[in-house]
């Protein structure tokens, strides 16, 4: 089986029935310790949750990744419809896709559903992992994006119970991850000009997404269990720096693992799981690698938005040219601080922008948010014609 190719997925639903998929994890919670045990949670998948290999080939961590989505998300369906064939779990999981189009992002609109249900299915997740973008191709970006992928996991099963919430849970569920991350990122005793860096990122992000921030949950008892895990495994992943903790980093994941509801042990295992999976795969993921990680995954990122900027400079321009009020906001945000209905105007007008440039998508996948801020940033310093050709008096 080559995950890369046509017709994969109806391979590995030949080769493993539904009973291989599910007897080994007898319920979600351990199933999701299978899923960080693998690197999906990590953003970083170095093998699959099944026992025996999947393929003679020697699989890359994207192509590892999309198996162990596609795996998360019949585990869900069939936890809910046990009696449940493939044919109908997968129907299942591309109407939930098709919702998540309907209800926010437009990555799917350049499909044609003519082909058969699996090979459907395939593109969804190929464009889930945006793999026709090798600017991606960076532990960076890979954690980025990869890690919040388990957030369809969540979201489908959210669908299975509740359809019509979707959208809604969607917004939630992501302005949650992100807040916490924030905190958590800010907990650091010693910040450097990194961590300034992308904690500053990461706190413009959020006027990038649906729900404003006066209008986001707090944590309370409606969490589910994984969701909790989920948050606390994510805060983690974001204090992580150099494979050691300041005392207010790990005070604050105290607070929130005792906010959550946990015990002392779950925190601890979280980060003893982190510890492991970090020392085992240092050589495979450049990222734990690093003395200063959080100075590459900022550099990284940097690199990766200017290079999807230049190379989309025509269209952009164009793009811009013809959104006068959107070139105005651009304009007037590098020299002051925009109002909230600005910031509305720019985010709904830069994102028609972005839909209808294939290979901007990043910013529409799962933590494409964070990295907005920088595409924003980037835009009046890489593109200086369209700004000053185009300013209007009084600029």
């Amino acid at each position: 089986m080559n995950p890369s190719s046509t017709g994969w997925i109806h391979k590995f639903i030949n080769e493993f029935p539904k009973t291989r998929l599910m007897d080994n994890y007898s319920s979600p919670t351990l199933f999701y310790g299978g899923l960080k045990n693998s690197g999906f949670i990590y953003g970083v998948s170095i093998t699959t949750l099944l026992e025996e290999p999947v393929s003679h080939l020697k699989l890359t961590k994207e192509e590892y990744s999309k198996i162990n989505l596609f795996h998360a998300l019949l585990y869900a369906h069939f936890s809910a419809y046990p009696n449940d064939d493939y044919e109908n779990a997968i129907a299942s999981i591309i109407s939930f896709y098709k919702d998540i189009e309907r209800g926010k992002r437009k990555w799917l609109q350049r499909f044609s559903f003519s082909q058969s249900p699996s090979e459907n299915l395939e593109k969804i997740l190929s464009a889930r992992l945006h793999e026709s973008n090798t600017l991606l191709k960076t532990d960076a970006a890979s954690l980025l994006t990869y890690a919040l992928l388990y957030v369809d996991v969540l979201g489908y099963t959210y669908y299975l119970e509740e359809p019509k919430g979707l959208k809604v849970y969607l917004e939630a569920i992501e302005y949650t991850l992100l807040e916490y991350s924030l905190l958590a990122l800010q907990s650091k005793e010693d910040k450097n000009k990194y961590d300034l860096l992308v904690i500053d990122m990461v706190a413009t992000s959020a006027q990038f997404l649906d729900g404003a921030p006066s209008e986001a949950p707090t944590i309370s008892d409606s969490l589910s269990e994984l969701e909790k895990l989920f948050l606390l495994d994510i805060c983690c992943l974001a204090v992580w720096d150099d494979h050691k903790m300041d005392a207010s980093e790990l005070a604050f994941l105290k607070k929130l693992n005792a906010t959550l509801g946990h015990t002392e042990k779950q925190l601890e295992d979280c980060l003893g799981s982190l510890l492991e999976f970090s020392e085992q795969n240092a050589e495979k993921i450049k990222l734990f690698e690093y003395t200063h990680p959080v100075k590459q995954l900022y550099k990284q990122s940097t690199e990766t938005v200017k290079r999807l900027i230049l190379r989309n400079k025509n269209r952009l321009v164009k793009e811009l040219t013809e959104s006068g009020e959107l070139l105005v906001l651009l304009t007037q945000s590098t020299q002051r601080e925009l109002t909230k209905e600005e910031k509305g105007k720019m985010k709904e007008q830069l994102l028609d922008i972005i839909k209808s440039i294939p290979s901007l998508a990043i910013f529409m996948l799962p933590g494409g948010a964070i990295l907005l801020p920088l595409f924003v940033k980037l835009i009046p310093k890489l593109l200086p014609s369209a700004f000053h050709d185009n300013r209007v008096e009084g600029d």
